[in-house]
């Protein structure tokens, strides 16, 4: 049916599983080899500073998710605050950008299945398609029934994680740490913009939080409660990649001299009793599948809370009635996976989507500046975000710094996607909107105080 609302069938646990499900995946799987590649051992410090540059926007995205429990997350929070040509730009691009990371999850998991299966490439391919259709029928089907999948997946995969880094303790060797800075501090600020994206999915059950239980505890504590879990849990898995692998593999194990991407089999076989390799390569086969589901189920509520403010097609706010799911929106994301799965080289332009994630992350930090400072009576949040404003202030330099280090192409893919939502806004929704956000209520107050204010007498 048209409109309608969705269930709030999600608890606390399983919306953190969702949330630590979109983070437990190429972040922990295929990256830290890239991460490495730029900075040497200390890119255990990069994952550290991604996670103090995320932190901002995961404290602002926490009020702001208890102030409108409503599906659309970043999207729904910047284009309310800053008004709907910014978020025409938000929600294209995070929905974008997730979809991206989606995919890349699907195609990377095709390298640890090489490790255990006789596949050709193109098998591969085939199998991360069938993977992409059974993760949009598990999202039709139900919210409450894909988040309770994510929940065991997760929660087996981090059994798995501290399995590996147990055993990696007494197999792992410490001269692999030496020299720690191989690139300096420009090598752990530029590894860190690449594996930003990692925590990403820290703020996705954001665009969930019209189907959460009681939101105004559960989104707060599942947004700092798997964060803070997460980070630990990449501090330590690295280091035991860092210490279990021949440096050189790492650098260029993957095609043609490139990063590997299989960072954690790569020094496994000393693992398991000698079965490390094929018990990572299953973890990360299901670990990454789990990401993907997030990815799905967290990116397809942006065309719905989109269509909800003619902003995009009415068709697209359709909630299924027997399954009460976004069906148009997530067979729409599905299909874009789809094809990105098929003919797009993922993996070379994953850069994209951290560029753009960090570009949204520091607009999440100028929203709650907005919010707050226009005073709107309606913004009632119940969680409020310490140190305000330094921290989101802190966040938003914090977040352009690392843009700068991303390199020509990720910055032009990420101001292409900027001038297309711009197109799109003005193609279709600036007739059908005429919403002007927080801001504007801030400039128009500006414009009052100046019309009411006494004419300056001349000498």
């Amino acid at each position: 049916m048209p409109g309608g609302k969705l269930e709030r069938s999600l608890g606390l646990y399983p919306t953190m599983m969702i949330s630590m499900g979109a983070m437990i995946g190429s972040g922990i799987f295929v990256l830290p080899a890239l991460g490495y590649k730029k900075a040497g051992p200390a890119v255990i410090l990069a994952y550290v500073l991604a996670a103090i540059v995320v932190l901002p926007a995961a404290l602002s995205k926490a009020e702001l998710a208890t102030a409108m429990p409503e599906s659309g997350g970043t999207y729904l929070y910047i284009d309310r605050a800053l008004g709907p040509m910014a978020g025409t730009i938000a929600g294209i691009g995070s929905w974008f950008s997730l979809t991206f990371k989606s995919a890349f999850a699907l195609v990377g998991l095709g390298a640890y299945l090489l490790l255990i299966a006789p596949l050709s490439q193109g098998s591969i391919v085939l199998v991360s398609l069938a993977l992409a259709v059974a993760v949009t029928v598990l999202n039709i089907s139900g919210t409450k029934l894909s988040g309770s999948v994510q929940a065991v997946i997760v929660s087996l995969v981090l059994v798995g994680l501290i399995a590996y880094t147990f055993n990696a303790g007494f197999a792992a060797d410490g001269s692999s740490f030496s020299p720690f800075r191989t690139n300096g501090n420009a090598g752990v600020i530029t590894a860190a913009a690449f594996v930003f994206v990692s925590y990403a999915g820290v703020t996705k059950i954001a665009s969930i939080a019209e189907e959460v239980k009681n939101p105004g505890k559960n989104l707060p504590r599942a947004m700092i409660g798997s964060m803070t879990i997460m980070t630990l849990v990449y501090i330590a898995v690295v280091a035991a990649v860092v210490g279990l692998s021949d440096p050189k593999v790492l650098e260029k194990g993957g095609p043609d001299d490139t990063a590997s991407l299989t960072p954690m089999a790569d020094g496994a076989d000393a693992l398991f009793g000698g079965f490390g390799v094929g018990v990572i390569s299953i973890i990360a086969i299901v670990a990454l599948t789990s990401m993907a589901n997030a990815g799905v189920l967290s990116s397809s509520r942006f065309p719905l809370a989109m269509s909800r403010d003619d902003l995009l097609p009415p068709k697209l706010e359709v909630i299924d009635d027997r399954f009460k799911t976004p069906r148009n929106s997530v067979l729409l994301t599905a299909a874009v996976l789809l094809m990105l799965i098929a003919f797009v080289p993922v993996v070379e332009l994953a850069k994209l989507a951290s560029a753009f994630k960090i570009l949204v992350f520091s607009m999440i930090n100028v929203a709650l500046i907005a919010f707050r400072e226009a005073d709107v009576p309606a913004y009632d949040p119940d969680f409020t975000s310490p140190g305000y404003p330094y921290v989101q202030i802190f966040g938003v330099v914090a977040g352009f710094a690392l843009i700068t280090q991303m390199g020509r192409l990720p910055i032009l893919g990420a101001t292409g996607i900027i001038a297309g939502s711009i197109v799109l806004y003005l193609l279709y929704g600036r007739s059908r909107t005429d919403r002007t956000g927080a801001i504007g209520s801030i400039l128009d107050d500006r414009r009052d105080r100046e019309t009411d204010s006494p004419p300056v007498e001349m000498d």
